[in-house]
């Protein structure tokens, strides 16, 4: 039998009734995904990042070794191809190998080296903790770490350097020796390797869990390329009006009322949210954002209070609901304005009672939570029209923060601009470093309609067309390349001949430099519009 032969029907036996499950002939167990994820999140939020991930990849080792042992023992001929232990990998729900290449790993090439997709760990760790910094397939490259090694009969490390964990389009692992990888390999061979002494591990497993969270906190700082009094938490505050939203939000964090955040989509209501999290004393606690708006009644019932088994049908298992995840920490309640009048309801009696039900059950759990909802709609209206209840309404809104739309913060534009450039550079592997003068001048003139969702989306588009170390106006996306300035004041006073100047300028690109339709459009003669430019030509403001 060749791996190419392997049926998951034939290798998976069980007892109908239940009890006990085998294959390949081995004890096995069926656990749900979503539990392992919400197992590695406890990992995290215990031990730190650096400590489940060892945890994880030690596990992931073991099992490999394990599942090549048996191979060997009871099916010699599939242990001898070495396809099968990727072919194992993938029947087992694990991730999907779609290539899986093998050297004798001479002259620099790695020994292995595969193409993950599909991989379950990166799922669970974008559904409970969202992008990361660093790959997320931590047993899988346990299990490939283990398998090769006692298939090779020498110690094979695998290492990710791609993962769709991390924002890569797809994941990708080498495996080496330990003499191949060389110096490469220092700061991963901890997470394989058992360190000696649990007890000095226990005793110091909450201090590295701080010093962690102190750690990102100083990343995302750093990420944000601009001077601390300015940056809190990677929340541009240049502008007057942000700054002003900042310094609530602080002083709202010290306490834990309930709070809103107000304003338009993609402003920033949940960054808001997070720094309200993050600067209070449950800082080290879950927090945990739901989409309300993403979901139906009925789902979003089930995963806001979880539910017993057999309280509906395909509910085989009792799941925990994410406001019992929640505890002790803040749970983000995102376009609460979308929660139907029924869900409102039990939400309400949650706030109230500050306990939860799950679906099917008659016992109520306590939980501690500070509830932080977000929304783009006037909920006052909403109150009054008798979409959403009045009740629910000032049990959340004990303090509102109204988060400002992009286009009245026009200072925080460029200093945005340059970290979302950083961030898609490096993500890229890019090497661009910022805007030609031109860019950074149309960035400033649009409106932003889409807010700061809006103007990451804008700069991704132009470091992936970028063929330079800047940005330039032809980089942008075409509604951006056409804008006209923005009407009105923001936050200072312009001489109106710069405003004019401008205004007429734009809207000669906008027309693609017909100067008879330009004239047109501004109902200016084109006598008057050829001295002006003439003008703007003596002064270098066109080449």
């Amino acid at each position: 039998m060749q791996s190419t032969d392997l049926d998951l029907r034939e290798l998976l036996s069980f007892r109908p009734d239940g009890g006990t499950m085998f294959f390949m002939g081995r004890r096995a167990l069926l656990f749900d995904a979503v539990a392992l994820g919400l197992l590695r999140k406890e990992l995290i939020d215990s031990l730190g990042t650096a400590a489940a991930r060892s945890i994880l990849t030690r596990f992931g080792y073991t099992h490999g070794m394990r599942t090549a042992e048996s191979l060997k023992m009871e099916f010699p001929d599939l242990f001898a191809d070495s396809w099968t232990g990727p072919k194992l990998h993938m029947l087992q729900g694990m991730v999907r190998v779609e290539e899986n290449q093998r050297s004798n790993g001479t002259d620099g090439e790695p020994k292995v080296q595969s193409y993950w997709y599909d991989s379950y760990e990166v799922e669970q760790h974008l559904l409970h903790l969202g992008l990361s910094e660093e790959p997320v397939c931590w047993t899988l490259t346990g299990f490939a770490s283990g398998y090769v090694s006692y298939w090779a009969g020498e110690k094979v490390y695998f290492i990710e350097d791609r993962c769709c964990g991390k924002g890569d389009a797809v994941c990708h692992v080498e495996g080496r020796t330990r003499e191949q990888w060389g110096e490469a390999l220092e700061p991963h061979l901890p997470y394989f390797e058992s360190e000696s002494g649990d007890e000095v591990f226990q005793t110091l497993a909450k201090a590295l869990r701080e010093t962690e969270e102190r750690l990102k906190k100083q990343r995302r700082q750093m990420s944000c390329l601009s001077a601390p009094t300015e940056e809190v938490g990677c929340i541009t505050a240049r502008s007057n009006a942000m700054r002003r939203v900042v310094e609530l939000t602080r002083r709202i964090a010290r306490v834990d009322s309930s709070v809103i955040v107000t304003g338009e989509s993609g402003a920033g209501k949940e960054r808001i949210a997070r720094l309200i999290h993050e600067e209070s004393a449950r800082t080290g606690r879950p927090f945990v954002a739901v989409n309300c708006g993403a979901l139906t009644e009925t789902l979003l019932e089930s995963e806001l209070f979880g539910h017993v088994r057999g309280a509906f049908t395909g509910a085989d298992r009792d799941k925990m609901g994410l406001i019992e995840a929640a505890h002790g920490g803040t749970l983000f309640l995102d376009e609460i304005g979308e929660v139907s009048p029924a869900m409102q309801v039990k939400l309400l009696r949650v706030l109230q009672e500050r306990e939860v039900r799950r679906v099917g059950e008659n016992v109520s759990r306590p939980v501690d939570i500070r509830v932080v909802a977000a929304t783009n709609r006037n909920l006052s209206d909403e109150v009054t029209k008798g979409s959403f209840r009045r009740d629910l309404y000032y049990r959340l809104r004990v303090i509102e923060v109204r988060v400002p739309p992009l286009r009245e913060r026009n200072e925080d534009i460029l200093p945005l601009a340059r970290i979302f450039l950083e961030q898609a550079s490096r993500r890229a592997g890019r090497k661009v470093t910022g805007f030609t003068p031109k860019a950074a001048d149309q960035l400033l003139r649009y409106t932003w309609p889409g807010n700061v969702r809006e103007l990451q989306n804008a700069v991704e588009h132009a470091v992936a067309l970028c063929e330079d170390s800047r940005a330039d106006l032809e980089d942008l996306p075409e509604e951006l390349r056409s804008a006209l300035p923005r009407a009105g004041i923001v936050e200072s006073v312009r001489p109106l001949e710069e405003v004019e100047r401008e205004y007429i300028l734009a809207a000669l690109r906008a027309t693609g430099n017909n100067k008879a339709r330009t004239a047109s459009e501004l109902n200016i003669g084109v006598a008057t519009l050829y001295r002006k430019l003439a003008d703007y030509e003596k002064q270098g403001f066109l080449a």
